[in-house]
Protein backbone atom coordinates (compact mmCIF):
# COMPACT_ATOMS: atom_id res chain seq x y z
CA UNK A 1 0.00 0.00 0.00
CA UNK A 2 1.46 3.34 -1.03
CA UNK A 3 1.51 6.31 1.30
CA UNK A 4 2.05 9.94 0.30
CA UNK A 5 5.57 9.98 1.74
CA UNK A 6 6.53 6.65 0.24
CA UNK A 7 6.37 4.78 3.54
CA UNK A 8 4.98 1.28 3.70
CA UNK A 9 3.50 -0.58 6.68
CA UNK A 10 6.02 -2.61 8.61
CA UNK A 11 9.14 -0.52 7.84
CA UNK A 12 11.39 0.75 10.61
CA UNK A 13 11.01 4.40 11.59
CA UNK A 14 13.49 6.80 10.03
CA UNK A 15 16.21 8.68 11.92
CA UNK A 16 15.05 11.56 14.02
CA UNK A 17 11.43 10.43 14.13
CA UNK A 18 9.71 10.05 17.50
CA UNK A 19 9.55 6.49 18.80
CA UNK A 20 6.35 4.54 18.26
CA UNK A 21 3.97 4.65 21.21
CA UNK A 22 4.16 1.46 23.23
CA UNK A 23 0.84 -0.33 23.68
CA UNK A 24 0.57 -2.20 26.96
CA UNK A 25 -1.66 -5.00 28.22
CA UNK A 26 -4.72 -3.60 30.00
CA UNK A 27 -4.25 -5.95 32.95
CA UNK A 28 -0.51 -6.58 33.54
CA UNK A 29 0.64 -3.37 31.84
CA UNK A 30 3.50 -5.16 30.11
CA UNK A 31 4.38 -4.38 26.52
CA UNK A 32 4.05 -7.85 24.99
CA UNK A 33 3.20 -7.29 21.34
CA UNK A 34 1.11 -8.32 19.60
CA UNK A 35 -1.89 -7.99 21.91
CA UNK A 36 -4.07 -10.71 20.38
CA UNK A 37 -6.87 -10.80 22.96
CA UNK A 38 -9.48 -8.08 22.43
CA UNK A 39 -12.47 -7.27 24.65
CA UNK A 40 -14.85 -4.70 23.08
CA UNK A 41 -16.27 -2.29 25.68
CA UNK A 42 -18.53 0.77 25.57
CA UNK A 43 -15.61 3.21 25.79
CA UNK A 44 -13.40 1.37 23.31
CA UNK A 45 -11.73 -2.02 23.20
CA UNK A 46 -9.44 -3.46 25.87
CA UNK A 47 -6.34 -5.32 24.69
CA UNK A 48 -4.54 -8.14 26.53
CA UNK A 49 -1.34 -10.08 26.05
CA UNK A 50 -2.73 -13.44 27.16
CA UNK A 51 -5.91 -15.33 27.93
CA UNK A 52 -4.95 -15.30 31.61
CA UNK A 53 -4.84 -11.49 31.73
CA UNK A 54 -8.19 -11.33 29.95
CA UNK A 55 -9.75 -13.75 32.44
CA UNK A 56 -8.36 -11.86 35.45
CA UNK A 57 -9.66 -8.57 34.06
CA UNK A 58 -13.14 -10.08 33.60
CA UNK A 59 -13.17 -11.26 37.23
CA UNK A 60 -12.26 -7.81 38.51
CA UNK A 61 -14.53 -6.02 36.05
CA UNK A 62 -17.74 -7.67 37.25
CA UNK A 63 -16.95 -6.51 40.79
CA UNK A 64 -16.92 -2.87 39.75
CA UNK A 65 -15.86 -0.57 36.92
CA UNK A 66 -15.93 3.20 36.55
CA UNK A 67 -19.04 4.34 34.68
CA UNK A 68 -17.02 7.00 32.84
CA UNK A 69 -13.62 5.54 31.90
CA UNK A 70 -14.64 1.85 32.25
CA UNK A 71 -11.50 1.03 34.25
CA UNK A 72 -11.56 -1.57 37.02
CA UNK A 73 -11.86 0.02 40.47
CA UNK A 74 -10.23 -1.06 43.70
CA UNK A 75 -12.44 -2.18 46.56
CA UNK A 76 -11.37 0.70 48.83
CA UNK A 77 -12.13 3.50 46.38
CA UNK A 78 -12.83 6.61 48.54
CA UNK A 79 -14.66 8.59 45.85
CA UNK A 80 -17.70 6.50 44.96
CA UNK A 81 -18.87 2.97 44.26
CA UNK A 82 -19.44 3.93 40.61
CA UNK A 83 -16.54 6.25 39.74
CA UNK A 84 -12.77 5.96 40.12
CA UNK A 85 -12.23 9.70 40.60
CA UNK A 86 -14.04 12.99 41.09
CA UNK A 87 -13.07 13.97 37.54
CA UNK A 88 -14.81 10.91 36.08
CA UNK A 89 -17.85 11.50 38.28
CA UNK A 90 -18.33 15.09 37.13
CA UNK A 91 -17.62 14.26 33.48
CA UNK A 92 -20.05 11.33 33.39
CA UNK A 93 -22.88 13.31 34.99
CA UNK A 94 -22.25 16.10 32.49
CA UNK A 95 -22.43 13.62 29.60
CA UNK A 96 -25.71 12.23 30.95
CA UNK A 97 -27.24 15.71 31.04
CA UNK A 98 -26.20 16.30 27.45
CA UNK A 99 -27.41 12.88 26.31
CA UNK A 100 -30.91 13.41 27.69
CA UNK A 101 -31.56 16.06 25.03
CA UNK A 102 -32.08 14.31 21.65
CA UNK A 103 -30.21 15.91 18.73
CA UNK A 104 -33.02 17.47 16.66
CA UNK A 105 -31.83 18.04 13.11
CA UNK A 106 -32.18 21.47 11.54
CA UNK A 107 -35.41 21.92 9.64
CA UNK A 108 -36.89 18.67 10.96
CA UNK A 109 -38.38 19.34 14.40
CA UNK A 110 -40.60 16.82 16.05
CA UNK A 111 -40.57 13.55 17.96
CA UNK A 112 -38.01 10.80 17.56
CA UNK A 113 -38.66 7.20 16.72
CA UNK A 114 -37.93 4.77 19.51
CA UNK A 115 -36.41 1.34 19.45
CA UNK A 116 -38.60 -1.63 20.32
CA UNK A 117 -37.87 -5.28 20.97
CA UNK A 118 -41.20 -6.52 19.59
CA UNK A 119 -41.70 -8.70 16.48
CA UNK A 120 -43.87 -7.29 13.70
CA UNK A 121 -46.49 -9.19 11.70
CA UNK A 122 -46.53 -7.72 8.19
CA UNK A 123 -49.36 -9.96 6.94
CA UNK A 124 -51.70 -8.78 9.70
CA UNK A 125 -50.68 -5.16 9.20
CA UNK A 126 -51.22 -5.23 5.42
CA UNK A 127 -54.73 -6.62 5.96
CA UNK A 128 -55.48 -4.13 8.72
CA UNK A 129 -54.32 -1.12 6.65
CA UNK A 130 -55.83 -2.49 3.41
CA UNK A 131 -52.55 -1.97 1.59
CA UNK A 132 -50.03 -3.94 -0.46
CA UNK A 133 -46.29 -4.42 -0.35
CA UNK A 134 -43.99 -3.02 -3.01
CA UNK A 135 -42.70 -5.93 -5.15
CA UNK A 136 -39.12 -7.13 -4.77
CA UNK A 137 -38.17 -6.06 -8.30
CA UNK A 138 -38.67 -2.40 -7.29
CA UNK A 139 -35.63 -2.49 -4.98
CA UNK A 140 -31.89 -2.57 -5.43
CA UNK A 141 -31.56 -5.42 -2.94
CA UNK A 142 -30.51 -9.05 -3.28
CA UNK A 143 -33.27 -11.69 -3.43
CA UNK A 144 -31.75 -13.24 -0.31
CA UNK A 145 -30.19 -10.84 2.24
CA UNK A 146 -26.38 -11.19 2.26
CA UNK A 147 -24.53 -13.04 5.01
CA UNK A 148 -22.54 -10.81 7.35
CA UNK A 149 -19.17 -12.31 8.35
CA UNK A 150 -17.63 -9.04 9.52
CA UNK A 151 -16.44 -8.65 13.12
CA UNK A 152 -16.20 -5.63 15.36
CA UNK A 153 -12.74 -4.07 15.09
CA UNK A 154 -12.02 -5.11 11.49
CA UNK A 155 -10.45 -2.52 9.17
CA UNK A 156 -11.62 -1.79 5.63
CA UNK A 157 -11.73 0.97 3.03
CA UNK A 158 -14.85 3.12 2.68
CA UNK A 159 -15.94 6.23 0.85
CA UNK A 160 -16.29 9.22 3.15
CA UNK A 161 -20.10 9.85 3.19
CA UNK A 162 -19.46 13.59 3.51
CA UNK A 163 -16.91 13.63 0.69
CA UNK A 164 -17.53 10.68 -1.65
CA UNK A 165 -14.43 11.48 -3.73
CA UNK A 166 -12.23 10.36 -0.81
CA UNK A 167 -11.49 6.77 0.16
CA UNK A 168 -10.61 6.38 3.83
CA UNK A 169 -9.74 3.72 6.38
CA UNK A 170 -12.75 2.70 8.48
CA UNK A 171 -13.29 0.43 11.47
CA UNK A 172 -16.31 -1.80 12.08
CA UNK A 173 -17.96 -0.48 15.26
CA UNK A 174 -21.13 -2.59 15.26
CA UNK A 175 -22.71 -5.42 13.30
CA UNK A 176 -26.50 -5.59 12.89
CA UNK A 177 -27.98 -8.13 10.49
CA UNK A 178 -26.39 -7.53 7.08
CA UNK A 179 -25.42 -3.97 8.07
CA UNK A 180 -22.21 -2.46 9.43
CA UNK A 181 -21.77 0.61 11.58
CA UNK A 182 -18.50 2.21 10.44
CA UNK A 183 -16.25 4.90 11.87
CA UNK A 184 -13.60 6.59 9.75
CA UNK A 185 -10.21 6.39 11.44
CA UNK A 186 -9.21 9.90 12.42
CA UNK A 187 -12.83 10.96 12.85
CA UNK A 188 -15.09 10.72 15.90
CA UNK A 189 -18.25 8.82 16.85
CA UNK A 190 -20.50 11.72 15.82
CA UNK A 191 -19.91 10.86 12.17
CA UNK A 192 -20.50 7.10 12.26
CA UNK A 193 -22.48 5.72 9.33
CA UNK A 194 -24.12 2.45 8.25
CA UNK A 195 -23.48 0.38 5.13
CA UNK A 196 -24.74 -2.96 3.84
CA UNK A 197 -22.12 -5.70 3.49
CA UNK A 198 -22.84 -5.79 -0.26
CA UNK A 199 -22.38 -2.03 -0.69
CA UNK A 200 -20.17 -0.79 -3.54
CA UNK A 201 -18.83 1.88 -1.16
CA UNK A 202 -16.77 -0.50 1.00
CA UNK A 203 -13.77 -2.61 -0.01
CA UNK A 204 -10.91 -4.64 1.43
CA UNK A 205 -7.67 -2.87 2.40
CA UNK A 206 -5.57 -2.41 -0.74
CA UNK A 207 -8.43 -1.86 -3.19
CA UNK A 208 -7.76 1.87 -3.46
CA UNK A 209 -4.10 1.34 -4.36
CA UNK A 210 -4.96 -1.30 -6.96
CA UNK A 211 -7.39 1.16 -8.53
CA UNK A 212 -4.66 3.79 -8.79
CA UNK A 213 -5.96 5.91 -5.94
CA UNK A 214 -4.60 7.01 -2.59
CA UNK A 215 -6.10 6.76 0.86
CA UNK A 216 -7.17 10.16 2.19
CA UNK A 217 -7.84 11.52 5.69
CA UNK A 218 -11.56 11.84 6.46
CA UNK A 219 -13.31 15.18 6.26
CA UNK A 220 -12.69 16.90 9.59
CA UNK A 221 -9.51 14.90 10.35
CA UNK A 222 -8.73 15.75 13.97
CA UNK A 223 -4.96 15.94 13.56
CA UNK A 224 -2.65 18.02 11.39
CA UNK A 225 -2.90 16.93 7.75
CA UNK A 226 0.89 16.44 7.58
CA UNK A 227 0.63 13.72 10.22
CA UNK A 228 -1.75 11.62 8.09
CA UNK A 229 0.90 9.22 6.65
CA UNK A 230 2.26 8.33 10.09
CA UNK A 231 -1.28 8.10 11.49
CA UNK A 232 -2.21 5.71 8.69
CA UNK A 233 0.90 3.62 9.24
CA UNK A 234 0.19 3.33 12.95
CA UNK A 235 -3.50 2.56 12.36
CA UNK A 236 -2.84 -0.34 10.00
CA UNK A 237 0.17 -1.83 11.79
CA UNK A 238 -1.01 -5.00 13.52
CA UNK A 239 -4.70 -4.29 12.82
CA UNK A 240 -7.17 -7.01 11.80
CA UNK A 241 -8.00 -6.49 8.14
CA UNK A 242 -11.40 -7.59 6.86
CA UNK A 243 -10.66 -10.43 4.37
CA UNK A 244 -11.64 -9.79 0.75
CA UNK A 245 -13.83 -12.91 0.64
CA UNK A 246 -16.43 -11.48 3.05
CA UNK A 247 -17.13 -8.45 0.84
CA UNK A 248 -20.03 -9.10 -1.51
CA UNK A 249 -20.96 -7.73 -4.91
CA UNK A 250 -23.64 -5.07 -4.97
CA UNK A 251 -26.87 -6.33 -6.60
CA UNK A 252 -28.24 -4.88 -9.84
CA UNK A 253 -31.04 -2.38 -9.43
CA UNK A 254 -34.24 -1.89 -11.43
CA UNK A 255 -33.91 0.02 -14.68
CA UNK A 256 -36.68 2.47 -13.81
CA UNK A 257 -38.79 3.77 -10.95
CA UNK A 258 -41.48 1.09 -10.53
CA UNK A 259 -42.93 2.20 -7.20
CA UNK A 260 -46.62 3.09 -6.79
CA UNK A 261 -48.03 5.50 -4.23
CA UNK A 262 -49.42 3.66 -1.19
CA UNK A 263 -47.12 0.62 -1.38
CA UNK A 264 -45.51 -0.54 1.86
CA UNK A 265 -41.80 -1.06 2.43
CA UNK A 266 -39.11 -1.06 5.12
CA UNK A 267 -36.81 1.97 5.27
CA UNK A 268 -33.85 3.30 7.24
CA UNK A 269 -34.69 6.23 9.52
CA UNK A 270 -32.15 8.87 8.41
CA UNK A 271 -32.28 10.58 11.82
CA UNK A 272 -31.75 7.30 13.71
CA UNK A 273 -29.91 5.22 11.06
CA UNK A 274 -29.62 2.14 13.26
CA UNK A 275 -33.40 1.73 12.86
CA UNK A 276 -35.28 0.20 9.95
CA UNK A 277 -38.97 1.05 10.16
CA UNK A 278 -42.39 0.41 8.63
CA UNK A 279 -42.92 2.91 5.82
CA UNK A 280 -45.12 3.84 2.84
CA UNK A 281 -44.47 5.30 -0.61
CA UNK A 282 -46.07 8.72 -0.14
CA UNK A 283 -45.31 10.14 -3.59
CA UNK A 284 -43.43 9.31 -6.81
CA UNK A 285 -41.70 11.91 -8.99
CA UNK A 286 -39.28 11.02 -11.82
CA UNK A 287 -36.51 8.91 -10.23
CA UNK A 288 -37.46 9.88 -6.66
CA UNK A 289 -39.88 8.43 -4.12
CA UNK A 290 -41.15 10.07 -0.94
CA UNK A 291 -40.71 7.73 2.02
CA UNK A 292 -43.23 8.34 4.82
CA UNK A 293 -42.97 6.54 8.15
CA UNK A 294 -46.26 5.10 9.37
CA UNK A 295 -47.55 6.69 12.54
CA UNK A 296 -45.08 9.57 12.76
CA UNK A 297 -46.96 12.44 11.07
CA UNK A 298 -44.16 13.48 8.71
CA UNK A 299 -41.44 14.00 11.32
CA UNK A 300 -39.02 11.60 9.57
CA UNK A 301 -40.15 11.60 5.94
CA UNK A 302 -37.61 12.08 3.15
CA UNK A 303 -37.10 11.85 -0.60
CA UNK A 304 -34.65 9.32 -2.05
CA UNK A 305 -33.84 7.67 -5.36
CA UNK A 306 -35.84 4.58 -6.28
CA UNK A 307 -32.62 2.50 -6.20
CA UNK A 308 -31.50 3.70 -2.76
CA UNK A 309 -29.83 1.05 -0.59
CA UNK A 310 -31.72 2.41 2.43
CA UNK A 311 -35.10 1.01 1.37
CA UNK A 312 -36.06 -2.66 1.53
CA UNK A 313 -38.96 -4.93 0.55
CA UNK A 314 -41.51 -5.99 3.16
CA UNK A 315 -40.12 -8.86 5.25
CA UNK A 316 -36.44 -8.03 4.63
CA UNK A 317 -35.72 -7.45 8.33
CA UNK A 318 -37.32 -10.72 9.41
CA UNK A 319 -35.46 -12.60 6.67
CA UNK A 320 -32.08 -11.01 7.45
CA UNK A 321 -32.30 -11.01 11.25
CA UNK A 322 -32.28 -7.21 11.49
CA UNK A 323 -34.61 -5.61 14.11
CA UNK A 324 -37.74 -4.09 12.57
CA UNK A 325 -39.52 -1.09 14.09
CA UNK A 326 -43.35 -1.21 13.84
CA UNK A 327 -45.55 1.81 13.05
CA UNK A 328 -45.47 4.67 15.53
CA UNK A 329 -48.01 4.40 18.32
CA UNK A 330 -49.91 6.94 20.34
CA UNK A 331 -51.08 5.67 23.72
CA UNK A 332 -53.67 7.25 25.93
CA UNK A 333 -55.15 5.35 28.86
CA UNK A 334 -53.75 2.16 27.33
CA UNK A 335 -55.56 2.52 23.98
CA UNK A 336 -53.45 1.51 21.01
CA UNK A 337 -53.13 3.99 18.13
CA UNK A 338 -53.85 2.05 14.91
CA UNK A 339 -52.73 3.18 11.47
CA UNK A 340 -55.23 4.44 8.91
CA UNK A 341 -54.71 5.47 5.27
CA UNK A 342 -53.15 8.92 4.94
CA UNK A 343 -56.35 10.36 3.46
CA UNK A 344 -58.35 9.51 6.60
CA UNK A 345 -56.99 11.36 9.65
CA UNK A 346 -57.03 9.46 12.91
CA UNK A 347 -59.72 10.81 15.26
CA UNK A 348 -58.66 12.50 18.46
CA UNK A 349 -59.34 10.26 21.49
CA UNK A 350 -62.26 11.60 23.54
CA UNK A 351 -60.09 12.35 26.54
CA UNK A 352 -57.91 14.63 24.41
CA UNK A 353 -60.80 16.64 22.88
CA UNK A 354 -60.91 20.37 23.67
CA UNK A 355 -64.63 19.99 24.18
CA UNK A 356 -64.37 17.25 26.80
CA UNK A 357 -66.92 17.34 29.60
CA UNK A 358 -65.30 18.96 32.62
CA UNK A 359 -68.41 19.13 34.77
CA UNK A 360 -67.99 15.61 36.20
CA UNK A 361 -65.75 15.39 39.28
CA UNK A 362 -62.34 13.77 38.65
CA UNK A 363 -61.97 10.18 39.86
CA UNK A 364 -60.11 9.69 43.16
CA UNK A 365 -56.41 8.86 42.79
CA UNK A 366 -55.16 5.28 43.05
CA UNK A 367 -52.23 5.08 45.47
CA UNK A 368 -49.44 2.50 45.34
CA UNK A 369 -47.63 2.07 48.65
CA UNK A 370 -44.02 0.90 48.36
CA UNK A 371 -42.56 -1.23 51.17
CA UNK A 372 -38.97 -0.02 50.91
CA UNK A 373 -37.72 -2.65 53.37
CA UNK A 374 -38.56 -5.38 50.85
CA UNK A 375 -36.00 -6.80 48.45
CA UNK A 376 -35.63 -5.03 45.13
CA UNK A 377 -33.78 -7.98 43.61
CA UNK A 378 -30.74 -7.55 41.37
CA UNK A 379 -32.17 -4.62 39.40
CA UNK A 380 -33.89 -2.21 41.80
CA UNK A 381 -32.41 -0.07 44.58
CA UNK A 382 -35.43 0.33 46.88
CA UNK A 383 -33.74 3.16 48.78
CA UNK A 384 -34.19 5.31 45.68
CA UNK A 385 -37.92 4.63 45.42
CA UNK A 386 -40.61 7.01 46.78
CA UNK A 387 -42.99 5.90 49.53
CA UNK A 388 -46.03 6.24 47.27
CA UNK A 389 -47.00 6.64 43.61
CA UNK A 390 -50.48 7.88 42.69
CA UNK A 391 -52.63 8.65 39.67
CA UNK A 392 -56.32 8.49 38.81
CA UNK A 393 -55.89 6.30 35.70
CA UNK A 394 -54.60 2.70 36.05
CA UNK A 395 -52.38 2.85 32.96
CA UNK A 396 -50.87 6.20 33.90
CA UNK A 397 -50.30 4.89 37.41
CA UNK A 398 -48.36 1.83 36.23
CA UNK A 399 -46.33 3.92 33.81
CA UNK A 400 -45.42 6.26 36.66
CA UNK A 401 -44.40 3.26 38.79
CA UNK A 402 -42.23 1.83 36.01
CA UNK A 403 -40.64 5.25 35.57
CA UNK A 404 -39.69 5.27 39.25
CA UNK A 405 -38.26 1.73 38.93
CA UNK A 406 -36.12 2.82 35.98
CA UNK A 407 -34.88 5.86 37.93
CA UNK A 408 -33.89 3.63 40.85
CA UNK A 409 -31.98 1.08 38.78
CA UNK A 410 -28.37 1.04 37.59
CA UNK A 411 -29.44 -1.49 34.94
CA UNK A 412 -32.48 0.21 33.45
CA UNK A 413 -31.70 -1.30 30.01
CA UNK A 414 -32.29 -4.75 31.47
CA UNK A 415 -35.63 -3.69 32.96
CA UNK A 416 -36.74 -2.27 29.61
CA UNK A 417 -35.64 -5.41 27.81
CA UNK A 418 -37.60 -7.64 30.20
CA UNK A 419 -40.73 -5.50 30.04
CA UNK A 420 -40.46 -5.33 26.25
CA UNK A 421 -40.33 -9.12 25.96
CA UNK A 422 -43.48 -9.74 28.02
CA UNK A 423 -46.94 -10.60 26.67
CA UNK A 424 -49.63 -7.94 26.67
CA UNK A 425 -50.57 -4.60 25.21
CA UNK A 426 -47.88 -2.34 23.80
CA UNK A 427 -47.37 1.09 25.29
CA UNK A 428 -44.72 3.79 25.09
CA UNK A 429 -42.67 4.95 28.06
CA UNK A 430 -40.07 7.71 28.27
CA UNK A 431 -36.84 7.51 30.27
CA UNK A 432 -33.86 9.89 30.19
CA UNK A 433 -35.22 11.66 27.13
CA UNK A 434 -35.65 8.49 25.04
CA UNK A 435 -38.88 6.62 24.32
CA UNK A 436 -39.23 2.82 24.44
CA UNK A 437 -42.02 0.29 24.00
CA UNK A 438 -43.00 -2.17 26.69
CA UNK A 439 -45.85 -4.66 27.06
CA UNK A 440 -48.28 -4.90 29.97
CA UNK A 441 -51.70 -6.50 30.53
CA UNK A 442 -54.77 -4.44 29.60
CA UNK A 443 -55.80 -2.19 32.49
CA UNK A 444 -59.27 -0.68 32.81
CA UNK A 445 -60.12 -1.01 36.52
CA UNK A 446 -58.14 -0.06 39.65
CA UNK A 447 -58.36 -3.65 40.94
CA UNK A 448 -56.44 -4.92 37.89
CA UNK A 449 -53.38 -2.99 39.00
CA UNK A 450 -52.51 -5.70 41.53
CA UNK A 451 -52.21 -8.29 38.76
CA UNK A 452 -49.46 -6.13 37.30
CA UNK A 453 -47.67 -6.10 40.67
CA UNK A 454 -47.26 -9.87 40.53
CA UNK A 455 -46.12 -9.73 36.93
CA UNK A 456 -43.53 -7.04 37.69
CA UNK A 457 -42.26 -8.96 40.71
CA UNK A 458 -41.78 -12.18 38.73
CA UNK A 459 -40.22 -10.42 35.76
CA UNK A 460 -37.83 -8.16 37.66
CA UNK A 461 -36.95 -10.55 40.48
CA UNK A 462 -38.11 -8.30 43.33
CA UNK A 463 -40.23 -9.17 46.35
CA UNK A 464 -43.94 -9.91 45.74
CA UNK A 465 -44.83 -7.52 48.56
CA UNK A 466 -42.80 -4.53 47.35
CA UNK A 467 -45.92 -2.90 45.87
CA UNK A 468 -49.30 -2.69 47.62
CA UNK A 469 -52.54 -0.75 47.17
CA UNK A 470 -53.10 -0.67 50.91
CA UNK A 471 -50.73 0.57 53.59
CA UNK A 472 -48.54 -2.36 54.81
CA UNK A 473 -49.24 -2.97 58.50
CA UNK A 474 -47.38 -6.22 59.06
CA UNK A 475 -43.91 -7.52 58.38
CA UNK A 476 -43.17 -9.00 54.96
CA UNK A 477 -43.09 -12.78 55.30
CA UNK A 478 -40.56 -12.99 52.47
CA UNK A 479 -38.10 -10.26 53.45
CA UNK A 480 -38.40 -8.85 56.98
CA UNK A 481 -38.51 -12.22 58.78
CA UNK A 482 -35.62 -13.60 56.76
CA UNK A 483 -33.55 -10.53 57.52
CA UNK A 484 -34.21 -10.77 61.24
CA UNK A 485 -33.21 -14.43 61.32
CA UNK A 486 -30.29 -14.08 58.91
CA UNK A 487 -26.89 -15.32 60.14
CA UNK A 488 -24.31 -12.81 61.26
CA UNK A 489 -22.34 -11.10 58.57
CA UNK A 490 -19.00 -12.66 57.72
CA UNK A 491 -15.80 -10.77 58.44
CA UNK A 492 -14.54 -8.86 55.38
CA UNK A 493 -11.76 -11.36 54.68
CA UNK A 494 -14.14 -14.36 54.68
CA UNK A 495 -16.71 -12.50 52.63
CA UNK A 496 -14.15 -11.57 50.00
CA UNK A 497 -12.91 -15.14 49.83
CA UNK A 498 -16.45 -16.46 49.40
CA UNK A 499 -17.21 -14.06 46.59
CA UNK A 500 -13.91 -14.66 44.80
CA UNK A 501 -14.79 -18.32 44.24
CA UNK A 502 -17.90 -17.41 42.26
CA UNK A 503 -17.87 -16.43 38.57
CA UNK A 504 -20.07 -13.35 39.09
CA UNK A 505 -20.01 -10.92 42.00
CA UNK A 506 -23.08 -8.97 43.09
CA UNK A 507 -22.99 -5.30 42.24
CA UNK A 508 -21.63 -3.39 45.20
CA UNK A 509 -24.30 -0.73 44.98
CA UNK A 510 -27.12 -3.22 45.62
CA UNK A 511 -25.39 -6.06 47.48
CA UNK A 512 -27.67 -5.71 50.57
CA UNK A 513 -30.80 -6.42 48.46
CA UNK A 514 -29.45 -8.58 45.61
CA UNK A 515 -29.96 -12.37 45.54
CA UNK A 516 -26.98 -13.00 43.26
CA UNK A 517 -24.54 -13.87 46.03
CA UNK A 518 -27.03 -16.40 47.39
CA UNK A 519 -27.53 -17.84 43.90
CA UNK A 520 -23.82 -18.41 43.49
CA UNK A 521 -23.73 -20.32 46.77
CA UNK A 522 -26.33 -22.76 45.47
CA UNK A 523 -25.10 -25.62 43.23
CA UNK A 524 -25.94 -24.82 39.62
CA UNK A 525 -28.01 -27.95 39.10
CA UNK A 526 -30.36 -26.74 41.86
CA UNK A 527 -31.05 -23.36 40.20
CA UNK A 528 -34.58 -22.56 39.13
CA UNK A 529 -35.46 -20.76 35.93
CA UNK A 530 -35.34 -17.28 37.49
CA UNK A 531 -31.95 -17.98 39.07
CA UNK A 532 -30.59 -18.93 35.65
CA UNK A 533 -31.92 -15.70 34.14
CA UNK A 534 -30.50 -13.59 36.98
CA UNK A 535 -27.09 -15.23 36.59
CA UNK A 536 -26.97 -14.62 32.83
CA UNK A 537 -28.14 -11.01 33.10
CA UNK A 538 -25.68 -10.20 35.87
CA UNK A 539 -22.83 -11.28 33.61
CA UNK A 540 -24.08 -9.70 30.38
CA UNK A 541 -27.14 -7.38 30.64
CA UNK A 542 -27.51 -7.46 26.85
CA UNK A 543 -28.65 -11.08 27.13
CA UNK A 544 -31.65 -9.95 29.19
CA UNK A 545 -33.76 -9.63 26.04
CA UNK A 546 -33.77 -13.44 25.83
CA UNK A 547 -35.20 -13.94 29.34
CA UNK A 548 -38.63 -14.89 28.01
CA UNK A 549 -37.09 -17.66 25.89
CA UNK A 550 -35.57 -19.24 28.99
CA UNK A 551 -38.96 -19.13 30.70
CA UNK A 552 -40.75 -20.46 27.64
CA UNK A 553 -38.37 -23.42 27.30
CA UNK A 554 -38.11 -23.92 31.10
CA UNK A 555 -34.31 -23.70 31.25
CA UNK A 556 -33.38 -24.36 34.87
CA UNK A 557 -29.93 -25.11 36.26
CA UNK A 558 -29.83 -28.73 35.04
CA UNK A 559 -30.96 -27.74 31.55
CA UNK A 560 -28.46 -24.87 31.47
CA UNK A 561 -25.55 -27.27 31.97
CA UNK A 562 -26.72 -29.29 28.95
CA UNK A 563 -27.08 -26.37 26.54
CA UNK A 564 -24.92 -25.97 23.46
CA UNK A 565 -25.00 -23.49 20.60
CA UNK A 566 -26.78 -25.86 18.18
CA UNK A 567 -29.63 -26.41 20.65
CA UNK A 568 -30.10 -22.72 21.34
CA UNK A 569 -30.04 -21.77 17.65
CA UNK A 570 -32.25 -24.63 16.44
CA UNK A 571 -34.84 -24.94 19.19
CA UNK A 572 -34.77 -21.56 20.96
CA UNK A 573 -34.26 -19.41 17.87
CA UNK A 574 -31.19 -17.60 19.21
CA UNK A 575 -28.68 -16.07 16.82
CA UNK A 576 -25.08 -17.26 16.81
CA UNK A 577 -23.68 -14.35 18.84
CA UNK A 578 -25.94 -14.68 21.91
CA UNK A 579 -25.70 -18.49 21.70
CA UNK A 580 -21.90 -18.36 21.85
CA UNK A 581 -21.98 -15.91 24.76
CA UNK A 582 -24.26 -18.21 26.75
CA UNK A 583 -22.09 -21.25 25.86
CA UNK A 584 -19.11 -19.35 27.27
CA UNK A 585 -21.01 -18.79 30.55
CA UNK A 586 -21.87 -22.49 30.72
CA UNK A 587 -18.20 -23.38 30.21
CA UNK A 588 -17.21 -21.06 33.03
CA UNK A 589 -19.78 -22.65 35.32
CA UNK A 590 -18.52 -26.13 34.50
CA UNK A 591 -15.02 -24.97 35.36
CA UNK A 592 -16.03 -24.33 38.97
CA UNK A 593 -15.26 -26.93 41.59
CA UNK A 594 -18.91 -27.46 42.50
CA UNK A 595 -21.65 -27.29 39.88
Amino acid sequence: MSLSNGATPGKQRGPGRPPKKIISCTWCNESKLPLKYILPKTNGQKEFCSETCLAEFRKAYVKGACLQCDNVMSGNNPVSKEYCSLLCMSKHKKDIRIATVPPILEGSPGPFQYETYQPFDWDEYLKESNSEAAPLHCFKQAVNPPINDFKVGMKLEALDPRNVTSTCIATVINVLGPRLRLRLDGSDNKNDFWRLVDSSEIHAIGHCEKSGGMLQPPLGFRMNASSWPMFLLKTLNGAEMAPAKIFQKEPLGPGANLFVVGQKLEAVDKKNPQLICCATVGAVKNDQIHVTFDGWRGAFDYWCRYDSRDIFPVGWCAKSGHPMQPPGQKNHAGARFRMRPASIPAPIPPTESLEADTSAPPPPPIVIHIRKTCSGGPLIDTTQLPDTVEDAMPVSLIKKLIGKLLDSSHKFETILARLGAMQGEEMAITHNGSTYTIKLPTLTKPGEVETVFNLLSNTLGCCQNLFKLDIPLTECSSCDIKQSSAPKKKPPAEQEAAISTTPVAADTSTSSESNLVNINRIPTHEWGIEEVIQFIESTDPCLGVHADLFRKHEIDGKALLLLNSDMMMKYMGLKLGPALKICNLVSRIKGRRHI
